[in-house]
């Protein structure tokens, strides 16, 4: 007799001591012996057993010592026989086990295959095995059979047996059958009363007060139980791709599901991809590819449909949105004609082929999941027919990944187009909740409210490139100037080779606009230069580039200085504004980040823009935040930390120059206010704006001050290498000469100037500090301070 053990039973406590018997199917054969029974068929072998069992009275009184199975071997294969009938042994997954322990000792033919198919090394045991829910499980059965109190802990067993010879696993769900078990309580099981059963049902986590009311070996077990196994691998295989479709995309997502079809299929080379088309502009005949790990396309981003597909598989797949089978792909090539779509499976090996579309109500996005195998006909309409069950599950999450993907896109649009700042968004939440809300209750009057943040201080900076217009014109100057006398050249080459006065007059011309680039560009002469070169001058080119080689050589020379977008000389101007982009982009990024530590101090609100330079806003208040106390130290260390970021910010471009095509400086400036003012977010233009009559006066001098003059003089007072505080109030300019003194101390900053600003339209008595900047050099380079540091070293 074989016998299999749970592996890890051996040591398995329980409430019960395990003794089998075989009392109740001795019962039965008892039961045929009597003369009432006398013409049943059983009647004479039911004698014969009863006098075989009789002969080992321990298979009816019962024994622990598992060894006898294998001593009473004989007997007990004849005393299970009815249950076992051999008509059934290879159809039916079953054995005779000890109940609680996995142990079994009697096997159906096809239970025996399937264990030899595991493999040698295979351990026959159970899923998710909890010795201690198997404590608690044996517990509610003694509640059940000794006290009548049926307590529900039935739970699904199951066992994940190999097969060596395909190579997959195949999934098994346990059935038990109690029919031939018996307890009994031993004079050492405690009386269970009403108040323990409660306390049980309240604390089914805590195994100690199990196993005190119910001690182990407190009961005997007498008996044997039935285990029946069934295939449940294409219900476990749906579940898992369905659990798998549920989860985040990602690469082992993908992964889990090509194996999940695989062992559906029982296919181990079976190849799986996807690919996401846009099929908008389908009508017109052609389809973009999106996303794709498809088994057929390659580097494919938009395809034209009847030059790939056949006539068949476009009217299948993207108009009707039907599956579709390639059971033999040879056979479809010569259908095709050999198409491109024919070839690729060529190409890939593939002989037989399940195409399935799915699409999304969300937007015109069309899923194509793709099934191959590399011989003809194991993918056929037959077994295609399995995919009913499981398409719903793509289809649904096709349609989830749809909704996620275009948040992720909306996010995105928010993020760099019309962001939201995290520490404002918990208001524009919960006006959004206020009105949803307000619209569940069928409010007639239901309106989205307006976003405003009351009594908050405002902090603006900004690093301005300097002379920017001056070095944008220059540049443009030059670029004119390359182009006015590369057109001179061609048209004097052009009179060489042919005298005709319209050169001469255009020459004239050409040279008249150059003087007057030359003398200094003014509002509309470059316009209007470009329109005379496209009006009069290119047509005449045209013209000169038939008269000869030699002088189609020379206009084609022309046309190569020339940008292929903009048609003019952009050489001077793009390396001005390429040198603009990094500066900028460096200059942004820096305070970006910067700002995560700022944000640590108290949350506030910030907004950036790039302009010819960087500029940027901040708002710090009670009102900005729900969740925590402000305090006037937040803003104090705020504007230390503005400052000190300042500083470095001027460092960052300083040290930027040397890596760009034009030489640009910035001048810094910090514009200080001490009144707290209200900000509201601006419907239609989508942006916090300064609300109040009051308020506006800080907006007019945000605007204005940078060009702002030293009183009595016509020196600008932001210049590059210093940095300029406005101010307005004495106590202000107190406050900040601290800090100028303690970043003094670092060697960071120099000289200081206190100066009167003149008067600004609308504005007046403005002062300002203007201190030097003291650019770090490579040897005493040094990484940027915290906020924390700061301020401990100011203590």
């Amino acid at each position: 007799m074989t016998i299999r053990n749970f592996h890890s039973s051996s040591d398995l406590e329980l409430p019960l001591h395990i003794n089998i018997s075989f009392k109740k199917v001795y019962d039965l054969f008892k039961k045929y012996t009597d003369n009432q029974y006398k013409g049943h068929p059983y009647h004479v072998s039911a004698i014969q057993m009863v006098e075989e069992i009789d002969k080992i009275p321990e298979l009816i009184e019962g024994f622990s010592d598992f060894s006898l199975l294998e001593k009473h071997e004989e007997i007990i294969d004849l005393v299970l026989d009815p249950l076992f009938p051999e008509i059934l042994t290879q159809n039916e997954i079953k054995a005779a086990t000890v109940p609680f322990s996995f142990t079994c000792f009697k096997f159906t033919e096809r239970f025996e295959t399937i264990l030899d198919n595991a493999g040698k090394d295979y351990l026959f045991e159970v899923r998710n095995f909890e010795p201690d829910a198997m404590y608690i499980y044996a517990c509610t059965l003694i509640l059940g059979t000794i006290y009548g109190r049926n307590v529900d802990l039935k739970r699904p067993f199951y066992f994940d047996i190999p097969d060596v010879n395909t190579g997959f696993t195949r999934h098994y769900r346990v059935a038990f059958n109690g029919d031939f078990m018996d307890i009994t309580p031993t004079e050492n099981a405690p009386k269970i009363t009403e108040d323990d059963i409660k306390l049980l049902l309240d604390n089914f986590d805590n195994i100690d007060i199990w196993r005190e009311k119910f001690p182990p070996n407190s009961y005997i077990f007498k008996g044997f139980g039935i285990m029946n196994l069934f295939d449940v691998t294409t219900d476990e295989t749906i579940n898992s791709i369905q659990n798998n479709l549920i989860g985040r995309e990602d690469e082992s997502m993908t992964e889990k599901i090509r194996n999940n079809l695989r062992d559906f299929f029982g296919i181990g080379d079976l190849k799986v991809g996807y690919s996401v088309y846009d099929i908008a502009h389908l009508d017109e005949g052609h389809v973009k590819v999106k996303r794709s790990e498809s088994i057929l396309l390659t580097d494919e981003r938009q395809i034209t449909c009847e030059k790939y597909f056949c006539n068949h598989i476009i009217n299948k797949i993207f108009v009707e949105n039907e599956s579709i089978v390639i059971s033999d792909a040879d056979h479809y090539k010569k259908l095709s004609g050999g198409n491109n779509f024919s070839l690729n499976l060529e190409e890939k090996g593939i002989k037989s082929i399940i195409l399935i579309p799915i699409k999304t109500a969300t937007n015109q996005d069309l899923l194509l999941l793709e099934m191959a195998s590399p011989r003809a006909y194991e993918l056929n309409s037959v077994n295609k027919q399995k995919l009913k069950d499981i398409i719903p599950m793509f289809k649904a999450a096709a349609e989830r990944n749809s909704e996620e993907y275009l948040n992720i896109l909306e996010a995105t649009i928010q993020e760099f187009y019309t962001s939201i700042h995290p520490s404002v968004k918990w208001r524009f939440y919960e006006a959004a909740e206020n009105y949803q809300n307000a619209l569940l209750d069928k409010d007639e009057d239901a309106k989205i409210e307006k976003i405003a943040f009351h009594d908050v201080y405002p902090l603006f900076g900004q690093s301005d490139i300097k002379g920017s217009s001056i070095a944008r014109n220059t540049a443009i100057k030059q670029d004119l100037t390359k182009q006015l006398n590369s057109a001179i050249h061609v048209l004097r080459e052009a009179c060489k080779k042919e005298k005709l006065p319209i050169y001469d007059e255009l020459m004239y011309r050409v040279e008249d606009y150059l003087i007057e680039v030359n003398k200094g560009m003014k509002a509309g002469d470059e316009v209007a230069i470009l329109d005379f070169l496209k009006r009069d001058i290119y047509p005449v080119f045209n013209h000169v580039k038939e008269i000869n080689d030699e002088l189609t050589q020379v206009v084609n020379e022309y046309l190569d200085q020339l940008d292929d977008n903009l048609q003019v000389v952009y050489e001077k101007r793009k390396d001005y504004e390429n040198s603009v982009t990094k500066l900028n982009d460096k200059l942004a990024k820096f305070i970006d980040n910067k700002q995560e530590e700022a944000q640590k101090i108290f949350p506030h609100y910030f907004e950036r823009y790039k302009t010819d330079g960087v500029e940027y806003n901040m708002y710090i208040g009670q009102s900005i935040t729900k969740q925590h106390k402000y305090d006037s130290l937040y803003l104090y260390n705020l504007r230390l930390w503005q400052l000190q970021t300042t500083y470095e910010m001027e460092n960052v471009a300083y040290k930027l120059r040397d890596k760009l095509d034009h030489d640009l400086r910035v001048a810094s400036l910090i514009l200080v206010h001490s009144n707290p003012l209200s900000i509201e977010f601006r419907m239609d233009e989508k942006q916090f704006d300064v609300d109040g009559a009051y308020n506006i006066r800080y907006e007019i001098i945000k605007k204005r001050i940078d060009k702002a003059h030293i009183k009595g003089t016509t020196e600008r007072l932001t210049v590059p290498g210093k940095i300029a505080i406005v101010y307005s109030q004495d106590k202000d300019a107190d406050e900040y000469l601290k800090y100028i003194k303690f970043l003094q101390s670092k060697n960071q900053l120099g000289k200081v100037e206190l100066l009167e600003l003149e008067d600004l339209q609308g504005v007046s008595g403005l002062k300002a500090i203007r201190v030097e900047v003291i650019y770090e050099t490579k040897e005493d380079e040094k990484s940027s301070m915290s906020i924390d540091e700061l301020i401990k070293d100011m203590k």
